[in-house]
């Protein structure tokens, strides 16, 4: 249990260095935020399903629980909604992908209004 923690950690810490870099290099060449954050995200993505073909056990978690999840949760958002969507539960998979987007926009202007009101 312990190596498997260590395992997710060592991967998230990589994925937060790697994640940071990419923000460096966009500011570096004066693109938008938005761009990084997307570009992370697609790549994050990719990089997750490669990584669930291919691997198992340790593997799978220094790479797609630690690595992908320090890079970008956009990416186990994505393999879990194609999940639910190759596993037939397609109204399911429909219903996560809109209320995951709904709610976490929703959810980020809360904490920002929150913040804005009781914590200046």
């Amino acid at each position: 249990m312990l190596r498997d923690f260590l395992l997710v950690g060592i991967g998230g810490a990589l994925g937060s260095m790697a994640r940071y870099g990419l923000t460096l290099l966009a500011s570096y060449a004066s693109i938008a935020s938005e761009v990084g954050t997307f570009a992370a995200n697609a790549i994050g993505s990719l990089l997750i399903g490669i990584i669930i073909a291919l691997s198992k056990g340790d593997w799978y978690l220094l790479g797609a629980v630690g690595f992908c999840g320090g890079f970008t949760t956009f990416s186990t958002f994505s393999a879990q909604a194609l999940h639910l969507l190759q596993s037939g539960q397609r109204t399911m998979g429909v219903l996560y992908i809109f209320a995951s987007l709904l709610v976490c926009i929703l959810m980020t202007w809360a904490g920002m209004a929150l913040a804005d009101k009781f914590l200046k």
